[in-house]
């Protein structure tokens, strides 16, 4: 059942994370205009078990004015609103105040800051901990993603081989960037998608391109060419061409109903799925979009 919608508001980004699922960097492009916005938010309407919306990249912050106005038609509407961000305009806890302030007035449910070494390896450069001073000051409702770096540790269990740790998943850039030297296993191994939700999502995020993706790179479809609403109320799961052997038995399927030459061991199932996705590309570029995804 669907219950949250997350604007991708734009991909563009201050920073160009290695861990980062769509690819954001400050070159990249694609911003959602006030008058998408809206349509989406009147397609939402449409669908009566959504209750909130997000709005993150990229980093929403940079198109400041558009994210408020935005927000102010989602409450309008009577919809919760979070929003996700780097802090990269917290220069000093009183200038953060100023940016939170107007969002704080506007009753956002939920404000989600980025402090990972990612994003933010020097201690004393942390503009997250200014955001998150003031925002607690303000009396918003307040917390932190930290995304752990992959590590290789020890199984404790069945002849103690080295599995990966941290909580990093292994699509977009990460799968380029943070998988060499990492213990992998057989591909056979990965029959299911251990992530997402794909035959009833809870969640779906929404891009500048008009993508509803139902995991990063994967969309139901073009919410421009088709109503939101009536993407979401026909979405079937198993005629998808990548959803539906995914749910079925996840990447191994996947290969295997379409044939894709691959490697025969991956770090993990992420990884497996985005170089099979990379594959399909040019055969389903309705479903695996839009490319700023892939890094191209």
């Amino acid at each position: 059942m669907l219950t949250a919608a997350h604007f991708l508001l734009t991909y563009r980004c201050t920073f160009e994370c290695d861990h980062c699922f769509v690819h954001s960097s400050p070159r990249a492009k694609g911003t959602l205009t006030l008058e998408q916005l809206e349509t989406a938010l009147d397609e939402l309407g449409k669908v009566e078990t959504v209750e909130r919306v997000y709005f993150e990249g990229g980093e929403p912050f940079l198109y400041y004015a558009l994210m408020v106005e935005g927000i102010r038609a989602a409450r309008s509407r009577g919809l919760q609103v979070g929003i996700v961000t780097n802090s990269y305009w917290a220069t000093t806890e009183e200038d953060a105040e100023l940016w939170l302030r107007p969002l704080f007035e506007l009753g956002i449910a939920d404000l989600s800051l980025s402090d990972d070494p990612f994003h933010y390896e020097d201690e004393k450069e942390n503009l997250a901990r200014h955001a998150l001073v003031a925002a607690r000051r303000l009396g918003m409702p307040v917390g932190t993603i930290s995304i752990e770096a992959p590590r290789v540790e020890d199984r404790e269990q069945v002849r103690g081989d080295p599995v990966v740790g941290g909580s990093t998943m292994f699509r977009g850039r990460a799968a380029e960037k943070l998988v060499e030297g990492l213990p992998t296993r057989p591909w056979q191994d990965f029959r299911e998608c251990p992530y997402e939700e794909l035959r009833h999502p809870s969640r779906v995020h929404l891009d500048p391109y008009g993508n509803v993706h139902v995991c990063q790179g994967v969309s139901l479809g073009n919410m421009w060419k088709t109503p939101l609403s009536e993407l979401v109320r026909t979405y079937d799961c198993d005629s998808h061409p990548i959803c539906g052997p995914l749910a079925k038995g996840g990447p191994a399927l996947l290969a295997t109903e379409y044939g894709i030459k691959h490697s025969p061991e991956y770090v993990d199932a992420c990884h497996f799925c985005y170089a099979l996705r990379l594959a399909l590309l040019d055969e389903f570029p309705e479903y695996l979009a839009p490319r700023q995804v892939y890094g191209l």
